[in-house]
Order: C-alpha cells, then structure tokens, then sequence
C-alpha cells in the first residue's frame, strides 16, 4: 500500500512538472508586447516615475527614439529590455567614421549596458522616406555600429536594425504580391538583409492598418481593421484568408522578403496603434476604436501563433504610444496616439498581459455607427506615428496597373477632377523625372489632398494608394493640403 502512494505521488510530481514544462514553452512561444516612449511633449512624467508605470503594468520591453541619459538611467536595474536609436541625423556620421560609431556605442551603449538591458538598436527611423536622402548611409552606419559592437563583445546581447515603413513596399495587395520598391532592393534592401542574416538580427518594420482604412473606408471593413470578428479576405495568390488587416499588412513584408529568398529574417513591428481622437476627416480616429484595435492586437500576440503565412512566426510588437505627446505636429491624430495621459492615467482601458487577458473584453460602441468620441479634458496628450511621418498622408501611383490605366486616371484627375496638374507641364517644378507614373503619382496626390484626404479619393480604380511618408520623385516635393 505505501508501495502504490509512493508510486502514485511520483506520477503525480512528473504531471506537474511536464505541465510546467509545457507551460514554460507555451508561453515562450507567444509574442511580446512593447511599448514606444516618446517624449514630444512639456507635460510628461519624469523618467523614474515613468519606468514606474510601465513595471505596474507588466510591461516589460520599451523602444525609445534617442539615447537620453535619464531615460537609460531610470531603466537600470528594472529589467525592462530597452530598444534605442541612433538618430537619422547622425546616420551620415556614423557612416563616414568608425570611431564616431565606436565612441557613440561606447557612451550611449556600453555606459549603462547590462544593468540598462539593451537588446537592439534601431539605426535611424523610416531613412528611405528622410527628405534629407539619408538613405546611402544607412548599410555603412549599420555595420559600423555594430563593429563597434564587436569590439566591446556586446553583439551577441545587442542586435542592430532599422525600422522600415510599410511605404519600403512597392506591392502590398494582395499580400502574396508584396515587393519591395525596385529602386531599393540591389542598393539597400539585400545589402541590410545580408547583414541582418549575417549577424543574427531582424528586420524592424512599423506597420498602422489606421492609415489604410482611414483612406478606404469604403472598401475596407472596421472589423476587419479592428480585429473584430468578420468573414476575412482570400488572398487569390495564395488561396490564404485573413481576418485582419494587420496581418495581411504584415504577410506582404513577408512575401517580400520571399521574393528575394530571405525567408529566415525574422520580423519585429517596431511601431503600430490607433489613435483615440482625430479631424473631421480622419476616419475611424476614436477612443472606441483605439481601445478595440490595441486591446486585440494585445489578445492577438500574446495568446501566439503568426500569420496566415507564416502561423510559426510569433511577434514582438511595440505599441505606439506610451504617451498623448502634445507638441507633435500635424493633425489631430499625431497627438492622440497614446495609452496614457501625462497624468499617467489611461486613455482607455486594456491590458498589457496575459492575466489581464482574462477578463478583457472588446467593448463596442452603444451607438452604432458612431466612430468619434471626444477625448474627455486631462492636462495633456501625446501620441504619433514615427518621427518621420509627421501624421500627414499622401497619394501615389500603382505603376503595376499598366500605363493604360494610369494615363485614364491621370487624365480624369487633371481634368473634371480638378487636380492642379501645372507643376508636371513641360518646363514647371515636377515636369521632371518625365514619366507617367511620377506625373500621375503627383495628380492622384493633388486630388487626394484638394479632398481634404476623404475616404476613397485615393483609389483612382484601383491605380493609387496611400503612403505615409513624402514621395520623392525628383526635387519636386507633393503638397499635404490646400
């Protein structure tokens, strides 16, 4: 008898442990939820006390847009692992001199590495879109940032990117289709995906589903934006049916990345959210829909699996942002962004872990219909969508529609759509580069911006699409308003 409750206590002890083993590796297997601390703001919380908020709420990665000392600082020794960045500004230092990168990584990085727990760099934001045509630099700046790394042997702790905006796509619907811009693939995109293979590292993108539906309301459901339940979208290229957009956003990378046979990168959205307030013509831009689309991306990386393209490939995400930051410019949207006020009380309620999983439920509004609540009066807001984008959209031209179409859809913008086509006539500011997709590019844009940036004035038929970043074709610089 004490044979069989010895016996019997053993196999019991082997549950429990093989439980917690299968916990152990299930909960390792699901993704991570961080956090972007801006700081464009005269009414924020103080380094220490916001290292505070983030440990109360289980927040345990945090990405910040500089190197500042108090922020590092109130970081030590709270095991908040910290991504920062090396500023575009100084991507053309770091890229022309080893020991400017060497003495960077030596006081920004080593002064407070392992007790601050850096875990990546970000070498520049967003540098294909930087007006100031950083882009040449950022390949050298990354190398020598990280053999700078190597000498101090902090590689193998500390990883180097760049963040890229989705805008680095030349295709992105469907997303089996998706590519990278031509003009950046043999100069930059294979070079940093040779180096990211090269030395264990990812590739940084920042991806917000907002400023797509905001612009195709009309053919992009809420639901499907939100992560609410809807009936999904086949991909025809594939046969794959997604249920968000985020995800189809995000397989488009992946089927670029495929395309030029780097299927083993790995992928960390660097920056995503919604924001809680918006203009009149910011559709979707409310509290609710803030709530809904962070409070499920939260459910949706935490409980794991990937995407429909690749179910293995568990995230990392960074929310944007931390905090409603009140001296962003552009529109309403750029300062609304934030999970919390200044006074470090939410803007809305959801949870930031799994526990807090537990009782989460997405609230929809009482009014149907209803998209705008107005922020409730607290000192203070904050918020954005990258350092680079300023907020603003612009409209662009799909060249893989065919000249065909795109000369119809030029010829109706400068014509009865009322686009002011003067800057492409020969001899004007954007005449050159003369070519149709430059010309209709800088067409759709007008039109798009005369129209106060209203759902579905960038479709053109299917021949546009909006960007969150500048295009650049030439010198000729696109209007964001009129």
């Amino acid at each position: 008898m004490l044979c069989l409750s010895e016996n019997h206590r053993m196999e019991r002890l082997a549950l429990l442990c093989f439980l917690l083993l299968v916990s152990i590796f299930t909960f390792s297997d699901a993704g991570s939820i961080g956090v972007n601390y801006g700081r464009i703001a005269n009414n924020l919380p103080s380094a220490t006390k916001v290292v505070e908020l983030l440990k109360s709420h289980g927040l345990e990665r945090v990405k910040v847009f500089d190197t500042d000392p108090a922020v590092l600082k109130a970081l030590s020794g709270s095991g908040i692992k910290v991504t920062v960045d090396l500023p575009n500004e100084q991507l053309f230092a770091a890229a022309r001199s080893k020991s400017f990168a060497a003495a960077w990584v030596q006081r920004n990085i080593a002064a407070y590495h392992p007790s601050t727990q850096i875990e990546a760099i970000a070498v520049g934001n967003e540098v294909f879109v930087d007006t100031r045509n950083t882009t040449r630099y950022l390949i050298p700046a990354m190398k020598n940032v990280h053999d700078a790394l190597v000498k101090l042997n902090l590689n193998n702790a500390i990883k180097v990117s760049s963040p890229i905006a989705l805008s680095a796509l030349q295709n992105s619907y469907p997303s089996s289709a998706g590519s990278f811009r031509p003009e950046l693939v043999e100069s930059v995109f294979k070079p940093m995906l040779d180096f990211l293979r090269q030395t264990g590292s990812y590739l940084m993108v920042n991806a917000y589903p907002f400023f797509a539906y905001e612009s195709n309301s009309d053919v992009i459901s809420l639901d499907y934006a939100l992560f609410r339940e809807n009936p999904g979208v086949v991909d025809a290229g594939n046969g794959l049916r997604y249920f968000s957009l985020f995800d189809a956003q995000i397989d488009a990378v992946f089927a670029a990345l495929s395309a030029l046979k780097y299927d083993d990168i790995k992928l960390v959205v660097t920056e995503t959210g919604w924001p809680s307030d918006g203009d009149e013509n910011e559709i979707g831009a409310s509290m609710q829909n803030a709530a809904a689309y962070n409070g499920n991306m939260v459910r949706r990386i935490l409980t794991g699996g990937g995407t429909p393209l690749r179910p293995k490939a568990d995230l990392t995400v960074y929310l944007f942002a931390l905090f409603n930051e009140n001296q962003k410019n552009g529109p309403t949207s750029e300062r609304n962004y934030g999970l919390f006020y200044p006074n470090e009380q939410k803007v809305y309620d959801i949870p930031f872990t799994v526990e807090g999983l537990k009782n989460y439920h997405d609230n929809r509004s009482p009014l149907p219909g209803q998209e705008r609540m107005t922020t409730p009066p607290v000192s203070g807001r904050t918020g954005g969508v990258s350092t680079s984008s300023a907020g603003n959209t612009w409209c662009v031209a799909k060249g893989e529609v065919g000249k065909e179409k795109l000369q119809a859809a030029l010829d109706f913008a400068c014509g009865e759509g009322g686009a002011d086509c003067r800057p492409i006539q020969p001899g004007s500011t954007c005449y050159d580069p003369n070519t149709l997709n430059a010309h209709a590019s800088f067409a759709f844009n007008s039109y798009y911006q005369r129209k106060g940036r209203a759902g579905g004035s960038c479709y053109f038929g299917g021949a546009a699409y909006v960007v969150t970043q500048p295009p650049r074709f030439g010198k000729c610089e696109f209007p964001t308003g009129y």
